[in-house]
């Protein structure tokens, strides 16, 4: 038998939150702010945002991590954050977060005519999240309610690691039956889910203002004016470039024109 390589795609890996759902993916950040003022730890909208991607228990050990962070947990709490506060703060979050999923659950304007373009060229749809399977349910829930089915849904503890390794984007593959890793693409707003696509051997997307980078609803997204919006883009590229996403995007209404191009690409012979 010969090795031949894949010629068009198979599958899109779609994050959730920042992706599909959540323009600016203010349900998960908003909720950590609130877990740690139960404490009396002062945490900001911006230092929440750090992280995002990984998983949430993942997550919270990192924003604790942080040195400033800690010493203010330290001086509320009256020691430093173990992995022990860490569960606390985590079990504290998902009664908070599965309340808020509703708020922060409206599809992406242009996710859906996106998503249907690529089933038109035969792609499978999977996808991935840093929420675990509880809250996972209740996002899933209410996008089908909005028109939005995955072909197949993996949480982040569904896997012995979440993001950035490659678990659960590859939990996609075997889930679909893709042929070859390089028949798929890998869309995410954040860094960690691209290192996830990169590190499963997949090409990658990066949005770049739909999600936690940019951190604005749909409406501000919108009125910042043309000069605003390229300086700040250009800063959340800067921020992606280390992860090497093979392409960034503001949104994934673009997301057809870019498969198209690694269609293109892939017969050529190229690979990610």
């Amino acid at each position: 038998m010969h090795y031949q390589s894949p010629d068009r795609l198979q599958c899109a890996i779609l994050d959730w939150a920042g992706t599909v759902v959540d323009f600016g993916s203010f349900a998960p950040t908003q909720i950590f702010v609130e877990a740690f003022a139960e404490l009396g730890v002062d945490l900001s909208l911006e230092e929440a945002r750090g992280p995002m991607g990984m998983g949430k228990w993942d997550h919270i050990r990192t924003l604790c991590d942080v040195p400033a962070i800690a010493a203010r947990f330290e001086a509320a709490v009256g020691h430093a954050p173990s992995d022990e506060d860490v569960t606390a703060l985590y079990e504290r979050f998902m009664p908070l977060q599965i309340a808020k999923i509703g708020e922060h659950s409206a599809l992406i304007p242009g996710a859906l005519e996106a998503i249907a373009a690529l089933r038109e060229r035969g792609l499978t749809i999977g996808s991935c999240s840093g929420y675990p399977a509880v809250v996972m349910e209740q996002v899933v829930a209410r996008a089908r309610a909005n028109g939005y089915v995955a072909d197949h849904v993996v949480a982040t503890d569904e896997v012995p690691n979440g993001r950035p390794h490659p678990a659960q984007a590859l939990a996609n593959v075997i889930a679909l039956g893709v042929s070859d890793v390089a028949a798929c693409v890998k869309v995410d707003d954040t860094a960690p889910g691209i290192l996830e696509g990169r590190s499963a051997g997949m090409w990658t997307v990066a949005l770049t203002c739909s999600g936690n980078a940019l951190g604005l609803d749909y409406a501000a997204y919108r009125d910042l004016d043309d000069a605003e919006l390229a300086e700040r883009r250009g800063r959340i590229e800067a921020q992606f470039a280390p992860a090497r996403p093979h392409f960034m995007i503001d949104t994934i209404a673009e997301l057809p024109a870019v498969v198209a191009e690694i269609d293109a690409r892939l017969a050529r012979g190229e690979r990610p």
